[in-house]
């Protein structure tokens, strides 16, 4: 996972969409303020900071060195944030917790074997959290102009084993014959306005689009990224409609 996102940290950090107050207080209410939660996969802390404010503490976990700097950066010295370098193959060897959340990251892993291993990690009562976009959710606004150009440039989506993409089955289908087998969704939705600098730095953080990815194409990209999109409006302005769904699975 750290090879698909090189250089794509500082762009994840500043340009990926919240999740939204909403959807981290949702996640606390379930959790509980004495929790001490995993985010795992948690990139730049998009859900372990605002998370941390609300539970005893959180224990973000990510295969990115980069990530986890951004992350530590971010945090400005958040003192029941840690941050540790591992993936979903080493569950095993972190300190203990409550509930595992996962913003986006799911999608990477195993999914099967991960959630076996949690039934065995996670306490009586632990909860499985995912974090991200709806099951429904719609393109972006600006996604047919940026798909053109990443054809332009060869750019396909990249997928793992087991993802969605590879089997066609949705997360909660996997939950669903798993040990985490009793679910309950909530949405959360708001817009967002995007300027082209806001668009153009969301495609670097990307897997198929990350600056390792591109290599020594990142600025002819990114100029023609910014190009298209002034073409298909000029005014330079996007609205973003961000609909955070969260999943909570939990055993019976």
């Amino acid at each position: 996972m750290s090879d698909l996102f090189g250089g794509a940290a500082p762009y994840y950090a500043r340009y990926r969409a919240p999740h939204g107050d909403e959807a981290i207080a949702y996640l606390a209410r379930v959790a509980g303020s004495g929790a001490c939660v995993l985010d795992l996969g948690c990139g730049p802390g998009t859900v372990a900071i605002p998370l941390a404010a609300r539970v005893r503490e959180v224990i973000a976990v990510d295969p990115d060195p980069a990530m986890l700097a951004a992350g530590e950066q971010l945090a400005e010295g958040a003192g029941n944030v840690r941050w540790l370098r591992g993936d979903s193959t080493t569950l095993a060897a972190l300190p203990p917790f409550d509930h595992v959340v996962m913003g986006r990251s799911f999608h990477w892993m195993d999914r099967r074997a991960v959630l076996a291993e949690l039934d065995v990690l996670l306490p009586p009562g632990g909860t499985v959290m995912l974090v991200g976009p709806s099951r429904d959710h719609p393109d972006e606004p600006w996604e047919p102009v940026v798909r053109a150009v990443r054809e332009r440039f060869g750019l396909g989506e990249m997928t793992a084993r087991d993802s969605f993409q590879a089997t066609g089955e949705h997360h909660d289908d996997v939950l669903k014959r798993s040990p985490f087998c009793r679910l309950e969704e909530a949405q959360f939705a708001w817009t967002l306005p995007r300027d082209v600098d806001a668009v153009v730095g969301l495609q670097l953080s990307y897997s198929y689009s990350s600056p390792a990815r591109l290599g020594d194409r990142v600025t002819r990209f990114a100029a023609a990224v910014r190009e298209a999109l002034l073409e298909a409006r000029p005014s330079g302005v996007w609205e973003q409609r961000v609909v955070t769904s969260v999943l909570v699975a939990r055993r019976y």
